[in-house]
């Protein structure tokens, strides 16, 4: 594939990282105001710096891009007059939607956003992708791109905003439940080094079931607690003081904030 990612700041690396490692690319042009930030790309076997996106535009069919929301729209109107029929848009910029991009560029355009989290840097994004009609035909070419790089979900437009919350906001929830396992585990004689490896991998661990089995967590619950047992008791007393309520309360009020954002946007 011949891919240019327009705009390499620390996501663009990330993507940019994991399509070099999975041999992912014929050719991988990354663009930027100062090249300095990504000297280590260079020497990349058919991996081009460059500050020039009309030349990154010229030899890429498709074009991820990854620059600040208040930079976009000049970034398409000037490469517009330079776009053919075989270019595919991806865009991974928050709060752009896609009928204001074909506003820009055109509706004939194979338009596709994607909205991935931080788990990118490490191959284990959760990507959410939609598309306009134009796009739909194209949407399997920005799933094979990240799904090298995690795993991804098609879905409407209108659900970014939510899936927003639950994936990107997500890592942030994860990581808080992380972080009181730990706590508890020094609590109970750990060292801090030794409960977050514990947190962690456990958290890894129940992840992973979910994935290879494809049971519902109460179903794993089920494997795992005995009737008067440790398991069960623990986690009566988490729902009693609001483990459950407080996560989806957390989550809902995440997406009103974003709602609210949007309302005072337009």
């Amino acid at each position: 594939m011949k891919i240019a990612i327009i705009g390499t700041g620390n996501l663009g690396k990330s993507i940019a990282k994991g399509l070099i490692t999975n041999n992912a690319i014929t050719t991988l042009y990354l663009t930027k105001r100062n090249l300095e930030s990504i000297q280590d790309f260079d020497g990349y076997k058919n991996v081009h710096l460059t500050t020039d996106n009309l030349e990154a535009v010229k030899y890429s069919d498709i074009l991820i891009f990854a620059v600040q929301p208040a930079h976009f729209e000049t970034i398409l109107n000037e490469i517009k007059p330079h776009l053919t029929e075989n270019h595919v848009i991806i865009s991974t910029i928050t709060g752009f939607l896609i009928p204001k991009i074909e506003s820009q560029i055109g509706i004939d355009k194979f338009i596709i956003r994607a909205m991935p989290n931080t788990a990118i840097a490490v191959g284990k994004s959760m990507t959410c992708l939609c598309s306009n009609i134009q796009g739909e035909k194209r949407i399997k070419v920005a799933q094979a791109i990240f799904n090298r790089l995690g795993h991804t979900l098609a879905i409407p437009e209108a659900q970014i905003q939510a899936a927003t919350v639950v994936c990107a906001s997500g890592i942030a929830f994860w990581m808080r439940l992380i972080r009181a396992t730990t706590q508890a585990a020094i609590q109970l004689g750990f060292d801090a080094k030794e409960a977050q490896e514990l947190a962690m991998y456990t958290c890894e661990g129940a992840a992973n079931l979910l994935i290879t089995n494809g049971d519902h967590p109460e179903e794993e619950i089920d494997r795992v607690t005995t009737p008067k047992g440790c398991t069960i008791e623990g986690l009566n007393e988490m729902e009693h003081k609001g483990l459950s309520s407080s996560l989806i309360q957390g989550m809902v009020a995440s997406y009103n904030k974003i709602s609210n954002i949007k309302k005072e946007q337009i």
